[in-house]
């Protein structure tokens, strides 16, 4: 009797099934397999991204407040020169720079644009967790005035955990003075133009921070970094704003917030209809504070950017239809590259070179 060869793979798909069930309630099965993705998550090491022969950027939060299943909220980081810096820490963003295994022991400083929730609400987990990492001094916190009064409010909320922790582990390996964060205000000279004020400048690493337009949120910065003849802005959040143009003139990389007022206005239209009033009512008064992708795409023209990328976007384009609505236009403004951020995407400026990169985090 001939068995047909849909009858063997049946039989065969069985047995697998059986095999793989079997071997997954085997307790030395088990044992090793978790010993294999222990030694695959510990062997995971992407300290080659703060490397000194490019600056890189990797958008760690690239939702705003709405929620999306896929995206942190605002965080942006970028590594050069042994450091990483980190522009916003949006809630659920270290989730990301852990998972991805930067050695967050080498923040070299957090800039916060402004002190809306979306961009501060992970500071003090990006704190105690580049702390437990090894970082040897207080975490510098940069932003306008008023950035006291943040960071001494992260540090109260977390001091009674701080304390547990030194005590469970040791001073020796968890050192308190180590394990709190810092203010430095970042503070805007008079004078007309561009308002703008170096961070810091080490000699191959220059930050400087931008006055914008985020009224009635004040202060609001955007930070421009220039390391070993690339160059890279992060806008925060923004409307289309000359000043902020003139500061990111020769930018490779202009990182730009973006809300599609048109997806907004729709949802202010729908959540009103639905007797949800006060979300209408928000959905109204965001529409004024924040850049469209067709504004910054015209933003980057202006500016000269040979690559714009767009991220805190609102609301967050989860699924091909929505991208495509969300960059509607884009393609008939934007003189030059563009590209639609997710969490964990990857931009490389070599040293030395005039390429832009787009790729990937390794997670």
């Amino acid at each position: 009797m001939r068995i047909s060869k849909a009858i063997v793979t049946v039989f065969g798909a069985l047995f697998a099934a059986l095999g793989l069930s079997f071997a997954a309630h085997n307790p030395k099965v088990q044992d090793a397999l978790l010993t294999k993705a222990a030694r695959t998550q510990v062997a995971r090491n992407n300290k080659a991204l703060l490397g000194d022969d490019a600056l890189r950027v990797a958008i760690c939060g690239s939702s705003a407040p709405l929620p999306s299943p896929d995206r942190a909220k605002a965080c942006v980081a970028v590594m050069a020169g042994g450091k990483v810096y980190i522009v916003d820490s949006g809630p659920e963003s270290t989730k990301n720079l852990m998972r991805w295994s930067l050695p967050l022991d080498q923040v070299g400083g957090v800039l916060l644009t402004h002190f809306h929730s979306d961009h501060i609400g992970d500071l003090g987990e990006l704190n105690l967790q580049s702390w437990v990492q090894g970082r040897a001094a207080p975490m510098p916190v940069y932003g306008g005035p008023g950035v006291e009064q943040v960071v001494a409010g992260f540090n109260t909320a977390y001091a009674q955990d701080e304390v547990y922790r030194t005590a469970h582990h040791t001073a020796q390996l968890l050192p308190s003075a180590a394990g709190t964060m810092i203010a430095r205000p970042v503070i805007m000279p008079e004078g007309a133009g561009p308002r703008t004020a170096v961070v810091m400048d080490d000699g191959r690493m220059k930050i400087t921070a931008i006055e914008t337009n985020h009224a009635p949120v004040g202060p609001a910065y955007a930070y421009r970094f220039d390391y070993r003849g690339r160059s890279m802005v992060v806008t925060g959040d923004t409307t289309a704003w000359a000043p902020l143009v003139e500061a990111s003139r020769g930018a490779d990389v202009m990182v730009s917030e973006a809300m599609n007022r048109e997806m907004v206005a729709n949802l202010q239209k729908v959540t009103g209809e639905s007797g949800r009033p006060r979300v209408s009512h928000i959905m109204h008064d965001i529409q004024s504070y924040h850049v469209s992708p067709t504004e910054a795409a015209a933003m980057a023209n202006t500016a000269g950017v040979k690559l714009l990328v767009f991220y805190h976007l609102l609301p967050a384009p989860d699924n091909a239809v929505l991208r495509a609505v969300f960059t509607r236009g884009v393609d008939d403004v934007r003189k030059g590259r563009w590209d639609l951020s997710r969490d964990g995407s990857l931009y490389s400026l070599p040293v030395g070179s005039p390429d832009v990169l787009i790729g990937k985090v390794a997670d």
